[in-house]
């Protein structure tokens, strides 16, 4: 099994000194400083348990529940702030020398973004490099979220242990979350161990976190909330649906606020941003013969798209398919190689393992941009309004909130 947390990040998550990065490129997510990755094993080093860094620097505590809010960009929360009065009111109290956000992962996604907060690791080393990527072993593409290939073994495609796995040793560890997602290939994957709570409504999961983290011992609790991603996918981050969404998350955080033993630490973040793509911007590039000349898979997400060439491109063929991205895209895209995002350090340091799984060349979107191969996915995929996976700040800057449930008295054993 490869050794947990090996890397060679600098402290602010960029590759090693010494190492060369290509010009123009999107600069890296702040692995090992300030990421999603750093959350859960912070949360776990603050509860006591040994083998974790406190990177986020959170207070010692007996209880912390971590909500985390899939969709929620930082830049969101502050325009929409009108809609969310408790989580506004916590805001203005300040947290110290707490980060106030985070950084998502590359691709910014939920499959990267979830396996990188649940493993402590970037997706270089957790495997989880996309929505969909190539499996060099079928040499086809295999879906990370939830429509997992059948020859895909989740616990061998991503082999470390999770941050609930390690901290279980010490900690009662809990996930609250909805009962689709108990046994799933992602959870397998990227979230296994401790316990799992399942309810279907917020009010139903805040109650069943409240009993569940009543008790006298040191917990760790994941509280999972998938609706505004559904909305924001659907409507738009921007729509009436979305802010209503925003609405019913400000009021379960303060019931959690209420319910939960009084002092326990609560956390509110995100796996990753948003941001609406109207729908002239929605666009086949499978239509245009000369982005796909030599490509043998296409896969990702709409906005990072992977490319992967056929045998024996070589480094002509690489050119010239960047080219003509850049040609007809300009300045809208960040069009690079697979050795040039490793160079960044945009997946973290990556393992021998997963060096196939990414894309030869890939594309990410730098606007208001949506790229599709229509050969290859449903045409209702076109209508998704709210997107993400790039490296802009809308996507890839997350809130960080930190306060102190005023909640119930804990039981005493």
């Amino acid at each position: 099994m490869p050794d947990q947390g090996k890397t060679t990040l600098s402290a602010a998550g960029a590759p090693a000194p010494g190492t060369a990065v290509p010009p123009n490129m999107p600069p890296p997510p702040a692995f090992g400083r300030r990421s999603v990755a750093e959350v859960l094993t912070s949360a776990a080093a603050s509860l006591g348990a040994e083998g974790f860094s406190n990177t986020l620097g959170l207070p010692p505590a007996s209880r912390v529940c971590v909500v985390l809010a899939d969709g929620l960009g930082r830049n969101l929360l502050k325009q929409k702030s009108a809609h969310t009065p408790f989580l506004r009111s916590r805001m203005q109290a300040g947290q110290g020398e707490i980060p106030v956000w985070l950084d998502s992962t590359f691709p910014s996604t939920t499959a990267s973004a979830l396996s990188s907060f649940g493993t402590g690791v970037p997706p270089g080393q957790h495997g989880l490099v996309g929505y969909d990527v190539l499996d060099p072993e079928q040499d086809k593409v295999v879906n990370m979220l939830g429509n997992w290939d059948a020859g895909v073994d989740p616990a061998t495609w991503q082999p470390f242990p999770t941050v609930f796995e390690r901290a279980a040793q010490s900690l009662d560890v809990i996930t609250v979350s909805l009962p689709q997602f108990g046994d799933s290939p992602m959870t397998r994957a990227a979230l296994r161990g401790g316990r799992f709570v399942s309810a279907t409504t917020s009010h139903a999961r805040t109650a069943a976190a409240a009993e569940a983290m009543a008790t006298a011992g040191p917990s760790l609790m994941y509280f999972y909330v998938n609706e505004l991603d559904k909305a924001g996918h659907r409507y738009g981050c921007q729509s009436e649906q979305w802010e209503h969404q925003l609405e019913e998350l400000d009021a379960t955080v303060k019931r959690l606020n209420a319910s939960l033993p009084a002092g326990t630490t609560v956390l509110l973040t995100a796996d990753h941003g948003m941001l609406d793509v109207p729908e002239p911007q929605r666009i086949d590039y499978s239509a245009d013969p000369s982005l796909i000349d030599g490509v043998r898979h296409t896969a990702g997400e709409p906005r990072m798209v992977h490319l992967y060439l056929e045998p024996g491109a070589g480094t002509a063929g690489r050119q010239r398919l960047l080219e003509a991205w850049r040609a007809r895209f300009g300045d809208r895209i960040w069009a690079f190689t697979r050795e040039d995002a490793i160079a960044a350090g945009l997946f973290g340091t990556v393992r021998p393992a997963v060096e196939p799984r990414i894309g030869d060349i890939m594309i990410a979107a730098r606007d208001a941009l949506a790229l599709y191969d229509t050969r290859r996915v449903r045409p209702a995929a076109m209508e998704v309004v709210g997107q993400h996976g790039s490296l802009t700040k809308a996507e890839r800057e997350v809130p960080l909130l930190f306060f102190t449930a005023e909640g119930r008295r804990p039981v005493r054993g």
